[in-house]
């Protein structure tokens, strides 16, 4: 019963939240990405797993605009996107965060917030200093509670450790009412409990809020996705249930190098 849970959301109503047909993309002679086929449902959790150099941020960068792929398509909620630019995919609902944090070391993890929620609103032009009544503001106090740094909202962005940063990142994804959000190996360098703290956040994100997160930590990984997409030389070679992909034998040979403890 649980093994096509997600896939049966995949095939029912059609309301899929991305929707890649055959994408590929090169670079001169090199194939980064090969015929990806994939369709997420809105809402769904989604892990793309793989060693390195599968082509899994080669991925992000063709879903988010950063470049676009050499052949196929690529729809969100519907409505292609191949070819939009970066920002107008921002404005549609889709975040991402990278692999490198890539915050304003100078501003407080507030003012960082509030202005990646001014950015995406509709006064993000307007000079005026926020009152007390701002939505952006109220927005930003919110998704500081939701990645647990109520204690830190007026601390530096400089000052704070490389497990709270990559919290701020989360929460600056959840700038401005996003539809879907591409997480970037998120618990790299994280400790043990930073870890664990990262999956309490992922786990706590609204139900109607779906992600991918790229993942080499598999206990992080597979506790927060409900369908686990593996890839290969740039190519989905095997998908299926986080269980089903733990103790696939194929997988363990390329991805866990023989086993999983």
């Amino acid at each position: 019963m649980a093994q096509n849970i997600a896939a049966s959301r995949l095939q029912g109503t059609g309301a899929h939240a991305l929707d890649l047909e055959g994408v590929g993309r090169q670079f001169g002679a090199l194939s980064a990405l090969s015929g990806i086929n994939m369709r997420i449902a809105a809402g769904e959790r989604r892990a793309v797993l793989g060693s390195n150099g599968a082509g899994k941020t080669t991925l992000f960068n063709t879903i988010t605009g950063d470049f676009y792929p050499t052949s196929g398509r690529i729809r969100f909620f519907g409505e292609e996107i191949t070819t939009l630019a970066a920002h107008e995919r921002i404005r549609r609902g889709l975040r991402r965060t990278y692999q490198i944090s890539q915050l304003f070391t100078n501003l407080t993890v507030r003012e960082s917030v509030y202005l990646a929620c001014r950015g995406v609103s509709r006064r993000r032009f307007s000079l005026f200093r926020p009152s007390p009544s701002d939505g952006a503001m109220a927005q930003a106090e919110s998704i500081v509670h939701a990645v647990h740094m109520d204690d830190d909202a007026d601390t530096l962005v400089g000052t704070l450790s490389h497990g709270q940063q990559r919290q701020l990142e989360i929460g600056l994804a959840l700038a401005g009412a996003p539809r879907f959000i591409l997480f970037d190996e998120p618990a790299a360098g994280l400790s043990p409990t930073e870890r664990r703290d990262l999956i309490a956040i992922l786990n706590a994100l609204p139900h109607h809020i779906g992600y991918i997160i790229i993942e080499h930590d598999l206990d992080v990984a597979l506790r927060v996705s409900e369908y686990v997409s593996m890839m290969h030389n740039g190519t989905v070679f095997t998908e299926g249930t986080p269980d089903e992909i733990e103790n696939d034998p194929a997988v363990q040979q390329i991805y866990l190098g023989g086993g999983h403890g």
